[in-house]
């Protein structure tokens, strides 16, 4: 179902309200929805929406669909090639695909159809001004309300923020951030033998800015092409972003989109909850820090934000309500949380010796082998680092 303006939203009090309609919102309509409860999804865009994103989908990602969905790829990865600032390139290749690529635009949009179909009604054109979970506009301490810009109230027994980086429902529930970074991209299309050049294979590139990469992403006729850095570096990394694309000769390309995005990273003590509300995705600022990989992680904490919703919203009082919310947040620091912890302590190596990783995976086999299998998603890298006593040494070492 889909509804544009519905004026019997303040009347009804939904199970689950969810706050965008992204990866991390969609999983979490979609699990809510497949529980059988009554589901609202807000999303303040028309859709289908641009996304400044790579669009890779790994393994994770792909595992973190709901069944039945089919991925609308646009090309798969078989091949890697890797650079220092444009130097010492080598390209590594696979038998097995690597990981998929999408267009964001096309993929959030099937996503939230999934929801649609699993029974969560879809809002669009509806922007949240804040929620509310005391005062005249809540009814009762089982009640969250959902103000929208407009002056009117939305009832809900639960909430779920999944409205991005610079999330209100993020800023209500207190999130923390350690790691904020600046995402520029341009969408690049391209003749047929440039693109045929490409396909099947992405280039990643180690920057000449601390903790900096840029990337290649091959769609069919168009490439996305991108660099990412801290932020605090705007002019460099514009700089950095211009460069790359006349390194690789297509300059004389003129972009359809060319976009910004800032990414977001928690801190290890960042709430994910407050009372009813809990929050996912870049709205918790969930994402692997070194390579600020995001849509598995909205995938697989919008789900659990999603399940955990459901038990919030059947919570008979506050201090149920408050043990479903901290359940939600074990289990995502437990696995996603793992993540996110080896992932941050590879970006300092990273900073530190971007050459010795660039030597590692280019003239390493293990190492290759060990990126290989963490994009298929046959294992994580906390997983590695867990197991593999060379591993842990190395970035022991490297930490020091």
């Amino acid at each position: 179902m889909s509804s544009e303006n519905s004026s019997d939203d303040a009347q009804v009090t939904w199970d689950v309200v969810v706050v965008g309609a992204g990866p991390a919102g969609a999983s979490a309509a979609y699990a809510a929805a497949v529980a059988g409860r009554r589901v609202l999804l807000l999303e303040k865009a028309s859709l289908p929406r641009y996304k400044t994103c790579g669009g890779g989908i790994i393994g994770p990602s792909r595992d973190a669909l709901p069944p039945g969905f089919e991925l609308p790829l646009r090309d798969r990865v078989h091949a890697v090639t890797f650079s220092l600032e444009g130097r010492f390139a080598r390209t590594r290749r696979s038998k097995q695909m690597l990981f998929g690529l999408v267009n964001r635009a096309e993929f959030d949009h099937l996503l939230v159809e999934h929801a649609q179909k699993a029974g969560a009604e879809l809002r669009t054109g509806a922007t949240v001004a804040r929620v509310e979970q005391h005062g005249p506009e809540v009814p009762d301490r089982r009640t969250v309300a959902v103000v929208l810009q407009s002056g009117e109230t939305v009832l809900a027994r639960s909430v779920v923020g999944a409205d991005g980086s610079a999330s209100r429902i993020g800023a209500h529930v207190g999130v923390k951030l350690r790691q904020v970074d600046l995402g520029l991209e341009a969408e690049i299309p391209v003749p047929p033998t440039v693109a045929e050049d490409w396909a099947g294979r992405v280039l990643i590139d180690w920057g000449p800015l601390r903790g900096s990469y840029g990337w290649v992403f091959p769609k069919g006729d168009t490439l996305t092409v991108g660099v990412i850095s801290a932020r605090g570096e705007g002019g460099a990394t514009k700089r950095y972003l211009e460069d790359f694309i006349a390194r690789l000769g297509l300059a004389g390309f003129t972009p359809e989109v060319s976009s910004g995005h800032l990414t977001r990273c928690r801190t290890e003590d960042s709430p994910l909850s407050r009372g009813r509300v809990l929050v996912c995705g870049d709205a918790a600022g969930m994402l692997e820090p070194w390579t600020r990989e995001g849509i598995s992680f909205a995938l697989r904490s919008g789900r659990m934000a999603g399940e955990w919703a459901v038990r919030l919203a059947e919570s008979g009082d506050a201090v149920d309500a408050r043990r479903q919310a901290l359940n939600y947040a074990f289990a995502v620091k437990a696995g996603l949380g793992v993540e996110m912890s080896v992932g941050s302590r590879m970006l300092k190596a990273f900073e530190r010796k971007p050459s010795l990783l660039h030597a590692a995976i280019t003239g390493f086999r293990p190492a290759w082998k060990a990126f290989a299998k963490i994009t298929r998603g046959s294992t994580t890298l906390g997983e590695i680092v867990r197991t593999h006593p060379v591993a842990r040494r190395a970035l022991s070492a490297l930490d020091g």
